[in-house]
């Protein structure tokens, strides 16, 4: 089989082309350069169509501030600075449009979404000079447990946790009132806040302290979705939950002591920040029970517990029995 005979180019033919490509590359920038000051620019070749360049002068949305990757400005969608602007939908005020035909304008209801709040701010204003004393592996004969990881959170909002801890029968124990201020000791996700958030209504206030910032941003995007604003995230270190002194009516504590690293110092700030009939709320699983599915490192008895806060400055101040798996312990400190 002969090979394909090679075609000669024509030299007029190739600079013709070569000169068409230049002028449909020039056009095509000019149109580009042009197209800020003319929005979206529709090319009649190919239906291409090219928007404006974003402006040079917007900056990119801050990183998140605890892994540095890109995160959208606004998670939950775009915020409606103008709430009257939605009144004036709601009342059915038309908003102008040009339908296209002739240039006349008609009037149409454009129905805008629904403002959304913004996370809730977390204060990590740590005092990073102080010292943290090294983690002792013991206290009082007693092995601390590791503080668990905010990759476990999900355990937090698992669904078997209302049948497994009766949550709402520790919640009415409580007796936690409107108007107070509460704290959630070791916050993690939320799971207790935003339900403390509620008891105490729009006039009280809930301190959610944990010490992985991770924690308190799953938690901010929780409060900021469900609506409620009357919590203050603070991200506290080993040895200080950053609570303010004698505000604090009940500090809740659940399934947290037994990981507190530095014990004695934490029980000494919890002690100042309660006020004259404030009471520190330990959630513990029952180390007596060996039927409580639990690992041994995260279970405490109540000898335990008394032996570990007496010496603190608190005295038990009444006990609840009814959980499936927990004790419930009220402290009152002991006069200062």
């Amino acid at each position: 089989m002969k090979p394909f005979p090679r075609h000669r180019s024509c030299p007029s033919v190739i600079s013709a082309l070569r000169l068409r490509h230049v002028i449909t590359a020039a056009v095509v920038a000019a149109l580009v350069s042009f197209a800020p000051r003319c929005g979206p620019i529709a090319f009649a070749w190919q239906g291409a169509t090219v928007d404006a360049p974003a402006d040079e002068t917007q900056q990119a949305p801050d990183g998140d501030p605890f892994s540095g990757e890109p995160i959208e400005a606004d998670p939950f969608g775009a915020i409606d600075d103008d709430p009257s602007d939605d009144a004036a939908v709601e009342a059915g005020e038309p908003d102008a449009v040009a339908d296209g035909e002739g240039g006349v304008a008609t009037a149409r209801r454009v129905k805008r979404p629904p403002p959304r709040n913004r996370p809730l701010p977390i204060d990590m204003n740590i005092d990073r000079k102080v010292p943290i004393p090294l983690v002792a592996p013991f206290h009082m004969g007693r092995e601390i447990a590791q503080t668990m990881h905010y990759t476990g959170a999900p355990w937090l909002v698992r669904e078997s946790r209302q049948r497994e801890e009766d949550c709402r029968l520790m919640l009415e124990a409580l007796g936690v009132q409107p108007g107070q201020t509460v704290c959630d000791m070791g916050a993690g996700n939320g799971f207790y806040t935003l339900e403390l958030a509620r008891m105490v209504g729009p006039e009280g206030l809930v301190y959610a302290v944990d010490i992985q910032p991770q924690m308190l941003q799953m938690l901010s995007r929780r409060a900021a979705q469900e609506g409620l604003t009357n919590i203050r995230l603070v991200l506290g270190s080993p040895i200080d939950p950053r609570l303010p002194a004698g505000e604090i009516d009940l500090v809740l504590c659940v399934d947290v002591y037994h990981e507190f690293s530095h014990p004695e110092a934490m029980l000494a700030r919890i002690r100042e920040s309660l006020s004259d009939e404030g009471q520190l709320v330990l959630v513990e699983f029952r180390g007596e029970d060996p039927a409580v599915p639990i690992k041994p490192l995260h279970k405490m008895t109540k000898a335990q517990v008394r032996a570990e806060l007496e010496p603190a400055g608190f005295r038990v101040a009444r006990e609840f029995d009814r959980l499936p798996w927990q004790h419930l312990l009220f402290f009152a400190s002991e006069a200062r």
